[in-house]
């Protein structure tokens, strides 16, 4: 067995509607799937970003496994962004607060950032050389 890679990151949230258009206007694109729960209101929503159409997926809070936490905490995923200082200051000013702050991992180019979003969830950036590398490869093939 082996992890093969990223598939879906879900995050929960309170207000699915407007964490959807939260993330919408992060991320430039609309949810491209919504499912309603029992009232009506979004209960899940989902996004496909990136160069591997990797998900993001945003559930109401109601469906988190019992004794999940509600502070931000725990693992931390980091999206690579080609601009961490302008992303961090654009998420900064749309509402989220500092988690982690701007952070060199070495010299070879890492570096690491993330916020809380305005729905309690851990929001992690960073630039990456080797996802660079990476990337550069296939579009090579």
């Amino acid at each position: 067995m082996s992890l093969r890679g990223f598939a879906t990151l879900t995050i929960w949230a309170d207000d699915v509607a407007a964490a959807t258009a939260w993330y919408a206007d992060l991320l430039g694109v609309e949810a491209y799937f919504m499912r309603p729960g029992p009232d009506g209101r979004p209960a899940y929503t989902e996004f496909r970003i990136g160069d591997y159409q990797a998900e993001l997926g945003i559930i109401d809070r109601r469906y988190a496994p019992a004794g999940a936490g509600t502070e931000p905490g725990g693992v931390v995923m980091y999206w690579h962004v080609d601009d961490l200082d302008a992303t961090v200051e654009r998420l900064l000013a749309m509402g989220a607060t500092e988690y982690q702050p701007i952070t060199p991992r070495g010299d070879t180019g890492f570096i690491t950032a993330a916020v809380v979003d305005p729905f309690g969830n851990v929001l992690g950036v960073m630039q990456n050389p080797h996802y660079l590398d990476v990337l550069a490869a296939l579009k090579a093939e």
